[in-house]
């Protein structure tokens, strides 16, 4: 009758938090101090985890951690007070975005990661250009 919830562990998501609020993002490499560019840096570091294990035969565990974390994001969104429509408006964008950086790592692997300045940019450094990565 009623959905089951299976509880996961948020110890990933917690880390990958952490690791998003790092100060040498905001004072060294001036990064926005935002929810956006939190939510940004949780994607990159959480890919190239995926990236490193890819070969360990870990999907259904991966695909618990991607379903986890993105639904940390989506409650931290509805904390943020949008409504329903606003908020699976944000996770499709969030999903595309994710899956945006995903392949473009993916298909040239971490060893040209340092060669990818156009994602980097495209995500972090060209706020002035105004790439439309916010949620709307």
């Amino acid at each position: 009758m009623f959905a089951s919830y299976n509880k996961h562990s948020n110890e990933l998501y917690n880390k990958l938090v952490e690791l998003s609020r790092n100060k040498f993002f905001y004072n060294d490499l001036r990064l926005a101090d935002n929810f956006e560019t939190r939510v940004l840096l949780i994607f990159f570091h959480f890919i190239i985890i995926l990236r490193l294990k890819k070969n360990d035969n870990l999907k259904k565990k991966f695909q618990e951690l991607f379903d986890n974390i993105f639904q940390n994001i989506e409650i931290n969104i509805r904390e943020l007070g949008y409504g329903d429509t606003k908020v699976n408006n944000t996770m499709k964008n969030l999903n595309k975005i994710f899956y945006d950086i995903l392949y473009k790592l993916d298909n040239d692997g971490l060893s040209k990661f340092h060669d990818r300045s156009d994602l980097l940019n495209k995500y972090f450094f060209n706020n002035k250009k105004k790439h439309r990565t916010k949620y709307s």
